[in-house]
């Protein structure tokens, strides 16, 4: 019975692997997705005589906007595949940049990165007011600050953990 126990345990071990799959896709993604900043990218160059300071503040913030989306993607790869699948061997490439990415604190950056994500889009929004209806303005409101509320919620009970342990 314990060499059935240790061969599940070795089936259900190994099955992190699978996840490079998904770590790939996002890689793949990233990649997409950089096509797609640097589409923006050159619209902006393009009209940067054309557009008035209000459109050049919007489409400054698409960029933004794009720039966190695609870190926020990246740090969910990293911090995945090293907290789930392997660690990066230190001594083969220097991955001291990363900091510390434990599942803590990828908490903790994920959810700082969704408001940051959101509070450019709310802000995008407000400098086209009058595009938006009065409900999907409260809509999109009360959705910014459940991510607010969430993001400082998860701080709260990390440093609650935090102490906890230590």
């Amino acid at each position: 019975m314990k060499s059935l126990e240790l061969f599940v345990e070795r089936i259900i071990l190994s099955s992190r692997w699978i996840l490079v799959v998904f770590y790939l896709g996002l890689v793949a993604a990233l990649a997409v997705y950089a096509v797609s900043f640097l589409y923006k990218f050159l619209k902006v160059a393009k009209n940067v005589f054309v557009y008035d300071d209000a459109q050049m503040i919007l489409a400054m913030l698409g960029l933004i906007d794009a720039a966190l989306v695609a870190s926020l993607i990246l740090m969910v790869m990293i911090a995945g595949y090293e907290n789930f699948v392997s660690r990066f061997d230190e001594a083969e490439q220097d991955v001291s940049f990363l900091g510390k990415l434990d599942s803590g604190s990828l908490k903790i950056k994920v959810a700082s990165s969704i408001v940051a994500i959101s509070s450019i889009h709310l802000l995008q929004v407000f400098l086209n007011v009058q595009q938006y209806t009065d409900g999907r303005l409260m809509w999109l409101t009360l959705m910014h600050l459940a991510f607010v509320v969430s993001a400082v919620l998860l701080g709260f009970l990390e440093q609650i953990m935090g102490k906890l342990k230590g």
